[in-house]
């Protein structure tokens, strides 16, 4: 597989199609047209994923992961993809349990390729019903992962966007986010960094 240079994949975390899926298609829409980069939609909802149960056959085999389900079509992206946007609503002062078994099942594309993410560029946002309700902790937890898996995490920068877009929602969903010009402005401030890695 051979990796698209300006290439941005946004993958909502999100079961439902509300608040998280127009923050990252909202983040990409701004990617593709204000900057010209490639970009690819990539959503959980409706997928079936199976969780990482440890089993190890991604370490013995170096063939990908035992499980065949809708991981098999994200992979390919995943591999494909220079940029990275992981979006995630907050479930319980968090990421979603969607989001971190992604996350968790690129365990099998590490095995098989320890180099696969590196050097890649992540970003992430997160999407809280409050207005502090866990999105700072979510981000850490995707920008976490992307540390561990040598891709290499940006932010917005300092005085606004310090880890990630961050967005509130109000527990209105879409309109919530379609709402929160301040919440925008953090997604707008992330793509302009992703802008330095072109």
């Amino acid at each position: 597989m051979v990796e698209k240079k300006n290439l941005l994949l946004g993958i909502c975390g999100s079961p439902r199609k509300q608040g998280t899926e127009y923050a990252v298609e909202y983040a990409l829409n701004y990617a593709a047209e204000k900057f010209g980069f490639d970009t690819e939609f990539w959503s959980v909802r409706n997928k079936k994923i199976n969780f990482c149960i440890h089993c190890d056959y991604c370490i013995r085999e170096k063939k990908g992961c035992v499980n065949k389900d809708d991981m098999e079509d994200l992979y390919s992206k995943l591999e494909e993809a220079k940029f990275l946007l992981f979006g995630t609503p907050v479930f319980q002062g968090n990421l979603s349990g969607q989001l971190k078994t992604v996350m968790d099942r690129c365990r099998a594309m590490v095995a098989k390729n320890p180099n696969v993410f590196k050097d890649k560029i992540g970003a992430a946002l997160a999407v809280g019903g409050d207005r502090s309700g866990g999105q700072e902790i979510a981000i850490r937890s995707i920008l976490d992962f992307y540390q561990q898996n040598h891709i290499l995490p940006v932010s917005g920068g300092a005085f606004g966007a310090n880890i990630g877009a961050s967005l509130w929602s109000r527990d209105m969903g879409k309109e919530g986010i379609e709402n929160d010009e301040e919440g925008l402005r953090t997604i707008r401030k992330v793509i302009k960094r992703l802008v330095d890695f072109l």
